[in-house]
C-alpha cells in the first residue's frame, strides 16, 4: 500500500489536549497516525507556549507553527476576526511544495478556501461549531461589554463567512443537527464523531468524594455555568465541589471564594485533569446552549463514573441513556444527594462500553475519514 500524506492546518497547538477543540484534533491525528497516514500539522500559536511539544513529533510526520495574526485593526474586517488571524504566507507556501489532501480544523482556517494558488487542491473541513449560533450564544451570557461587543459584531460575518463551505472538496460535521444544517448548504457534508485520546471506558468503580464541573474558565458560557451550580444548587448543600479550568477571570475567582465547600483548581495539567475528572463521584455538565457537542461530555463518561447534564448538554449527541439529565436546580440538587449514597458499579461501565464500540469507535472514525479523503485509492476500502 503506498504511503499516503495529509496536511491537517490546527486553530490552535493540539497538545496538551486539555479543552474541547483541540481534544477532537489531538485524538484524530493520534489515530490517523496509527492508520498509517503521515499528517504534516500546521499551527496556529497565540496563547500557548512556543515550546514544540514533543508529543506531537513523536505522532507527526511533521510540525509547523504560525504566528497568529492578531490585533485591533482586524476586529474592523470584513471577514471574521477567528479567520482573519489565522492567515498566512508561510503556510499557503508550505502547501504548495506538494498536492496532499488538506483537512481544516475549523471555520477558522478556512481562509485557504480562497486562496487562488490552491484551487484544485483537495480541502476538507472539520466543522467543530454552527459558529455565528456559538458566538450568538456567547454574547447573551459575556459579562464584559467590550466582549460582548465583539462576540456580536462576529455573528453576522461569521454567517456571511459560512458560505465559503460549498467551495470544499468535503465538509465534516461533529454532530446529525449540524449535519443536517449544513447539508442544506453544501454538497458532500459527512457526519464525522469527535476523536478522543483513548477509546476504551476507564471509568473507576466505587465512590467519589467531590462532585466536578470543568471547562476552559476564560469563556463566558463556562464561568456562566459555575455561577449558576454554585448559586442554584451547592450553596445549598455540603457537598464538596471542585470546579478546574483553564485561565478563570478574576471575577470568577473572586466569587468561588466565597464557598466554604467550593475549590478552584487554576491550570491543571492536561494529567491533573484526567485524574480529576476520574476521581469525582459525579461530573456536573451544564450549558445554555446546545451548539456542536462539548467533548467534556465524552470525557467524563470515558474517564468518570456519574455524569449529570441537562438536557441542552446533551441534545443531538445520543448520549442521554448514559447520563443523569436534570430538568432545574431543584432536581440536580436531588439527583446529586441521591447518588452521592450510592456507589458506581461494572454494569454503568459495560453500558458505556458497549455504546461507545458501536458509536464513537476511534477506529471507524477514523476509517471514515480516509475512506472518504481518499476515495481513488481501493487500498483503504
Amino acid at each position: 500500500m503506498a504511503e499516503k500524506h495529509l496536511h491537517i492546518v490546527s486553530f490552535d497547538i493540539p497538545y496538551p489536549a486539555n479543552y474541547g477543540g483541540v481534544i477532537d484534533v489531538y485524538g484524530r491525528i493520534k489515530y490517523l497516525s496509527d492508520y498509517g497516514i503521515k499528517v504534516h500539522l500546521h499551527c496556529f500559536e497565540y496563547s500557548r507556549n512556543h515550546a514544540h511539544p514533543k508529543e506531537l513529533d513523536d505522532i507527526c510526520y511533521s510540525v509547523d507553527y504560525y504566528d497568529r495574526a492578531e490585533g485591533v485593526l482586524k476586529m474592523f474586517s470584513v471577514l471574521p476576526y477567528i479567520v482573519a488571524t489565522r492567515h498566512s504566507q508561510k503556510l499557503v507556501e508550505n502547501l504548495l511544495q506538494d498536492d496532499y489532501p488538506i483537512f481544516l480544523e475549523g471555520l477558522h482556517c478556512c481562509m485557504l478556501l480562497k486562496e487562488p494558488r490552491l484551487k484544485g487542491r483537495k480541502i476538507y473541513v472539520r466543522m467543530h461549531n454552527i459558529e455565528h449560533d456559538y458566538y450568538k450564544s456567547l454574547s447573551l451570557v459575556e459579562k464584559s461589554v467590550i466582549k460582548r461587543m465583539y462576540l456580536k459584531m462576529e455573528v453576522p460575518r461569521l454567517r456571511r463567512f459560512e458560505k465559503i463551505l460549498s467551495q470544499a472538496t468535503g465538509v465534516f460535521a461533529i454532530t446529525r443537527k449540524d449535519e443536517c444544517y449544513l447539508a442544506e448548504r453544501c454538497a458532500n457534508v459527512y457526519f464525522l464523531p469527535p476523536s478522543l485520546q483513548n477509546e476504551k471506558v476507564i471509568s473507576k468503580e466505587g465512590r467519589g468524594s467531590y462532585a466536578l464541573f470543568h471547562g476552559q474558565l476564560s469563556v463566558a458560557e463556562n464561568y456562566d455555568a459555575v455561577k449558576y451550580l454554585v448559586e442554584n444548587v451547592f450553596s445549598h448543600t455540603s457537598i464538596t465541589f471542585k470546579v478546574a479550568g483553564l485561565n478563570p477571570p478574576a471575577h470568577l475567582e473572586k466569587f468561588l471564594s466565597d464557598y466554604a465547600n467550593v475549590e478552584l483548581i487554576k491550570n491543571p495539567s492536561a494529567e491533573e485533569m484526567e485524574y480529576l475528572v476520574a476521581n469525582a463521584h459525579v461530573n456536573v455538565l451544564y450549558t445554555k446552549q446546545s451548539t456542536g457537542l462539548k467533548l467534556k461530555l465524552l470525557n467524563s463518561l470515558f474517564y468518570g463514573r456519574y455524569c449529570v447534564a441537562n438536557d441542552l448538554m446533551v441534545e443531538g449527541s445520543g448520549l442521554e441513556e448514559l447520563c443523569l439529565v436534570f430538568k432545574d436546580s431543584k432536581d440536580l440538587l436531588s439527583k446529586l444527594e441521591k447518588m452521592f449514597t450510592l456507589d458506581f458499579d461494572r454494569s454503568m461501565i459495560e453500558q458505556r462500553a458497549t455504546f461507545f464500540a458501536s458509536s464513537y469507535s476511534n477506529s471507524q472514525t477514523c476509517k471514515t475519514l480516509v475512506e472518504n479523503i481518499y476515495t481513488d485509492d481501493t487500498s483503504y476500502k
